[in-house]
C-alpha cells in the first residue's frame, strides 16, 4: 500500500508506523484530550500516541458542530470528551478531507443523527471507494464556499484546490478568529501531500498562502496535525515547504534523476526539525521530485 492514509478506514497496524503512535492504539498510552481555544471552540487533540487529526467542536444552544472525527478505535474517547463539555448531540459533522484518521467515526457519528458536511470531491472519493460505508458519506456538499451561522459563532467552509488532497476544506470562524486548518497545515512536520487524491505541491502551498491571508498574529489555527499553531507557526513551516521544492527543483533542472537527488539529500538541513515517522525526509523528497517533475 502506498499510502497508509488514502482509505475512510484505516488500521491502528499501520498507522502505529507513524512517530506519533508511541504506544499501542488499545492501552493506556495514545488518548484524547481536550483544549478550549475560544469561547465555546474547542480541539480534541491526541497525547501520547497517535489518535487521527485533530478535531474542533463549536458547542452552544444550536447543539454541537464537529470538525473530524478521528478513528474508531477512539470513539469511546471521542465521546467521552464530548461529554465532558456538552451534553447536546452533534448537529452536524463536517470533514475537511477523506482521509480515514479524519473521517473513520462517519458512519457511526451519522447513526446517532449527525449531518455529515464535505466538499462534493470527498463524497465522491468515499462514494467510489470499496472500503467506505455509504452510511458514513456526506449528507450536504459544496463546491467552493459555503457558510455556517450556529452557535453565534459564523464559520465559512473554503475549499483549497488540489493541496493535501483534491477535497479539501478550511473552516474559519471569524468572530472567534480561529481556523481549522485539516490537514492543508502539518504544524512543524513535513507534510503529507497525497499525489495520488489529486493533492499537489503548488497547491498545498496555496492553500498555506491564503491561509496567511485569513490570519493575523492573533488567530488561533488547529492543524490538522501537531499542536495548536499560531500565524508565525505557519509562515515558519510554508517557508521550509517552498524553499525545500525550490531546492529539489534546481537539481530536476540540472537532469538529476529521484536517485541522484536523494543521495544528495538537497533537504538535509531540516531533517532534524520536520523529519517524522510517516513523511520521512525521503518521502518528503520524493513527493517534491514526482510534483515537480510531474512523474
Amino acid at each position: 500500500m502506498n499510502s497508509p492514509l488514502r482509505f475512510p478506514f484505516v488500521s491502528s497496524i499501520v498507522l502505529a508506523l507513524t512517530s506519533f503512535a508511541s504506544a499501542d492504539h488499545h492501552g493506556d498510552g495514545a488518548h484524547i484530550e481536550t483544549t478550549e481555544v475560544a469561547s465555546g471552540l474547542y480541539m480534541l487533540h491526541g497525547v501520547g500516541g497517535f489518535t487521527g487529526g485533530n478535531i474542533g467542536v463549536s458547542v452552544g444552544d444550536d447543539g454541537v458542530v464537529m470538525i473530524d472525527d478521528s478513528m474508531p478505535p477512539f470513539l469511546d474517547q471521542l465521546q467521552e470528551q464530548l461529554a465532558v463539555i456538552t451534553d447536546q448531540p452533534i448537529a452536524f459533522l463536517i470533514n475537511t478531507h477523506v482521509h480515514g484518521d479524519h473521517t473513520g467515526n462517519n458512519a457511526a457519528l451519522a447513526k446517532s443523527g449527525a449531518r455529515i458536511v464535505a466538499h462534493e470531491r470527498l463524497r465522491s472519493r468515499m462514494k467510489t471507494d470499496p472500503e467506505s460505508s455509504d452510511d458514513g458519506l456526506p449528507v450536504i456538499t459544496f463546491t467552493e464556499e459555503m457558510s455556517f451561522y450556529l452557535n453565534n459563532q459564523p464559520a465559512r467552509l473554503i475549499h483549497t484546490p488540489h493541496a493535501h488532497t483534491d477535497g479539501d476544506s478550511i473552516i474559519v470562524f471569524t468572530a472567534a478568529n480561529v481556523i481549522h486548518a485539516g490537514d492543508t497545515f502539518f504544524r512543524g512536520l513535513f507534510p503529507y501531500i497525497d499525489l495520488d487524491s489529486g493533492g499537489s505541491v503548488d497547491g498545498f502551498i496555496a492553500a498555506q498562502e491564503r491561509l496567511l491571508k485569513l490570519s493575523d498574529d492573533q488567530t488561533k489555527i488547529i492543524p490538522g496535525h501537531g499542536p495548536l499553531a499560531s500565524k508565525a507557526d505557519l509562515k515558519r513551516d510554508l517557508a521550509m515547504l517552498k524553499d525545500a521544492q525550490k531546492l529539489v527543483a534546481g537539481f530536476i533542472a540540472s537532469d538529476h534523476d529521484i536517485d541522484a537527488i536523494l543521495e544528495a539529500n538537497p533537504l538535509a538541513k531540516y531533517h532534524d526539525d520536520y523529519n517524522w515517522g510517516f513523511i520521512t525526509t525521503e518521502r518528503m523528497t520524493r513527493t517534491l521530485y514526482r510534483s515537480v517533475a510531474g512523474r
